[in-house]
């Protein structure tokens, strides 16, 4: 928050929580990933952890229904 900004009378600046995953969908796909195949793990090298990490990717991007489940957001579709 700054007094610098000039907010206009019609518009009223409501502070964000610091971790708000309702409003940042993309937190809620880093659940996903750790829920169902990331978590409980033991790399044993930094090209186990990428390789991996791109296994889990493609594997969420062959779900696009999941995808879009976990990014729909009932109130932005109340508008």
């Amino acid at each position: 928050m700054t007094e610098k900004l000039t907010v206009p009378g019609n518009l009223t600046i409501v502070p964000l929580p610091p971790r708000a995953p309702e409003l940042n969908p993309v937190e809620n796909v880093w659940q996903f990933l750790r829920e169902n195949w990331l978590s409980n793990r033991i790399f044993k090298s930094y090209d186990e952890i990428v390789d991996i990490c791109c296994h889990a990717w493609r594997q969420f991007l062959d779900q696009p229904w999941k995808i879009m489940s976990i990014g729909y957001r009932q109130w932005a579709h109340e508008w």
